[in-house]
């Protein structure tokens, strides 16, 4: 049995978006820094999405066991944090989380000193985390095209090392601007960091406690960018945000200014309106790949070819998202063909009369990525519930601002 919610049409939009979470990248990184400066901070406005909820409870849980459900940031950052502080838990999750691999921060963190073992397949969760040896070496080289995860969990864990760490990046290095708010975080609560092109240096110190207060996440404001995208008439206010943000998903100002969005900033709040868009598009994504799905539905709807760069960290997210896509943008008639190292958004040239229900793969990005399109017509989204990962109040969001929508369930 699943669950959809149908989503009557509404093509002029108009309110304020209530339910803005916090940013949970944002959340999930102080509360392990916290947890590592013996959790003397003062962390306000937390997320309340679900990957945090999890984050906050498992951190400091004397459970042997702990289940990180389908949450990617609390098995990669958690997995670190157990190991360098020398516990012995086992981590695991969902049967999609135990395809999402984490082998090589595993074996950064066995080159250390960690003890891990595999308890199914090598590379992949569950994990043991067995205890933590003396620091074999103070220098790694990891890829930079990996996980900026795998990156970020070694970054914060560093001033704890005995001997600090330096890291050496090798390749491409993607989703920079994670890496970059990690640095920044860890400089709130006291830490030294050096970041380089492709070196990062971080000695031995401690963190020292602080009043955190954690502003609102511009991935989940995307999504009300993608509806004044697609609206005839939209007039919508984000609450506490600020374009100068330490979140790289802030460039969401940038794309949907050439898609037909203009923000103007109000105080701490952004007033969005709509423009004229451009009739192509074209960015690459390694440094913002959470912003993909959302652009790929616009540019499909509104008739802008776009070309995409940058999406392969998609295809080991919570679904494999370049599949999900294709598979989904043809209900509407567009396609999204790989050419090589980028990719082709061949938009619709006119919505069909009745859309099939997009299914989300249990990939709450994929739920509020096509939501947007019931400024066109009425829709039906499978799964409704997967938002809670990240944005739990979006359904009533979308009711704030004239939606009407209607849950029910089919076999």
């Amino acid at each position: 049995m699943s669950t959809y919610i149908h989503i009557s049409k509404k093509n002029s939009l108009s309110g304020s978006v209530t339910n803005l979470p916090a940013s949970k990248s944002i959340s999930n990184r102080v509360l392990i820094i916290n947890a590592l400066g013996g959790n003397q901070s003062e962390l306000l406005n937390l997320s309340e999405a679900n990957d945090t909820v999890l984050m906050k409870q498992l951190v400091n849980s004397t459970d042997q066991v702990l289940d990180v459900e389908d949450a990617g940031t609390t098995m990669r950052f958690l997995t670190a944090y157990l190991a360098i502080t020398n516990q012995q838990k086992i981590l695991t999750g969902t049967e999609r989380m135990k395809l999402r691999p984490i082998g090589i921060l595993a074996d950064a963190l066995r080159k250390l000193g960690a003890r891990i073992d595999y308890l199914e397949k090598d590379g992949f969760p569950p994990l043991e985390i067995v205890g933590f040896n003396d620091q074999k070496t103070n220098q790694l080289t990891i890829r930079g095209d990996v996980s900026s995860q795998y990156i970020s969990a070694l970054m914060m864990i560093a001033p704890a090392l005995p001997m600090g760490l330096t890291l050496m990046l090798e390749g491409k290095i993607g989703s920079r601007p994670y890496i970059e708010m990690t640095a920044s975080l860890m400089r709130k609560f006291g830490a030294e960091v050096l970041v380089g092109d492709t070196v990062i240096e971080i000695a031995h110190q401690h963190y020292k406690s602080c009043r955190y207060t954690v502003e609102a996440d511009w991935s989940a404001a995307s999504y009300w960018f993608a509806f004044t995208a697609l609206a005839i008439q939209a007039e919508i206010t984000l609450p506490n945000i600020a374009l100068r943000s330490l979140q790289g998903d802030r460039v969401i100002v940038d794309m949907m200014e050439q898609l037909g969005v203009k923000a103007e900033p109000r105080g701490n709040t952004q007033l969005l309106t709509k423009k004229d868009p451009l009739p192509e598009f074209s960015w690459d994504f390694s440094h913002c790949p959470d912003l993909a799905q959302t652009v790929a539905v616009v540019c499909a709807a509104k008739g802008i070819q776009g070309t995409f760069t940058g999406l392969e960290s998609l295809r080991i997210k919570e679904t494999d998202r370049i599949e999900a896509l294709h598979t989904e943008l043809q209900k509407i008639g567009a396609q999204l063909i790989e050419t090589g190292s980028d990719w082709k958004l061949i938009p619709t040239q006119k919505l069909p009369d009745k859309i099939p229900a997009f299914n989300t793969y249990l990939d709450h990005r994929m739920a509020m990525a096509f939501a947007p399109l019931a400024c066109l017509a009425d829709i039906s989204v499978e799964n409704p519930l997967v938002v809670r990962k990240s944005y739990p109040g979006f359904w009533n969001d979308l009711k704030k601002v004239g939606f009407t929508l209607l849950e029910n369930e089919a076999s």
